[in-house]
């Protein structure tokens, strides 16, 4: 087999709102962090979950607009990516870098009623909220793009 693959596949939990920027021209980059937690019984018989963060990084154009108008703190999504490195300097002079998945596949995994009671939790406005149509019946290239789930039972794959 010859050439290779950079493929990220997660199901996990929003940290933060999204941050979005915008640029001139129209382009737009949303930035967000889920968590993926993996729970599992160790030699001494007590339950431990081990929980990654994971930098995402959305600029499809249509996607981008979706994650920063319907997903908010506590969502769970499945998202597919790839991984990129990159690396600036600080005002210090020193190289940094980071590594962060840049999605371009979101299916929000979150029902309207689990958005609502997450609102409640944090305190939030629960009026006004109406989730994104399903992808089969879109009314715009970007609503084409994007998946909801219908039921907390369904695998996005």
């Amino acid at each position: 087999m010859s050439g290779s693959l950079n493929k990220v596949m997660l199901i996990g939990n929003l940290g933060k709102d999204p941050e979005a920027k915008h640029f001139e021209g129209g382009g737009m980059l949303v930035k967000f962090s889920i968590a993926t937690s993996e729970t599992y019984t160790n030699r001494a018989g007590e339950k431990v979950t081990q929980t990654e963060w994971h930098n995402i990084t959305v600029g499809k154009k249509g996607l981008a607009e979706l994650c920063e108008k319907y997903l908010k703190k506590g969502h769970k999504i499945y998202l597919e990516g790839k991984i990129r490195t990159r690396s600036w300097t600080d005002d210090s002079g020193n190289t940094r870098y980071t590594t962060e998945i840049f999605g371009d596949n979101i299916t929000f995994l979150t029902s309207k009623e689990e958005a609502q009671l997450i609102k409640e939790r944090s305190g939030a406005n629960t009026e006004g909220y109406t989730p994104p149509k399903p992808a089969n019946t879109p009314s715009t290239k970007a609503d084409a793009d994007f998946k909801l789930a219908e039921d907390d039972d369904d695998l996005p794959f």
